[in-house]
């Protein structure tokens, strides 16, 4: 992550904790309060991000991005128990085995032979 798309993403934490409405005009005024340069794009991008997304769907999606096979698992079970109102069965973890070591006692000598 660039210094720039740091500081943009730490202004528009605080205008939204402060209740302010975010604006390209105003995280470039936080920023510049901080004495951070950014280059001119980065409040123009944030500020058009969070006219269509808000601060708390950012927030409470942050961990969710790329689990794979987990994910849609779990997915259709939520949809499933959403829509026919019954309880969500609980996902099945499937166990790899491990490949077992090999001894020196299977290959027929020892260090001391």
């Amino acid at each position: 992550m660039s210094a720039g798309e740091l500081a943009c993403t730490y202004a528009a934490l605080i205008l939204h904790d402060d209740g302010i409405p975010i604006t390209a005009e105003k995280i470039a005024t936080v920023v510049k309060s901080a004495n951070v340069s950014v280059e001119s794009y980065w409040p123009s991008l944030f500020a058009k991000l969070l006219e269509k997304r808000s601060v708390e769907d950012l927030i409470l999606s942050v961990g969710s991005g790329g689990g794979g096979a987990a994910v849609a698992v779990a997915a259709p079970a939520a949809g499933a128990a959403a829509a026919g109102g019954g309880a969500p069965a609980p996902a099945v973890e499937e166990k790899k085995e491990e490949p077992k070591e090999e001894s020196d006692d299977d290959m027929g000598f020892s260090l001391f032979d």
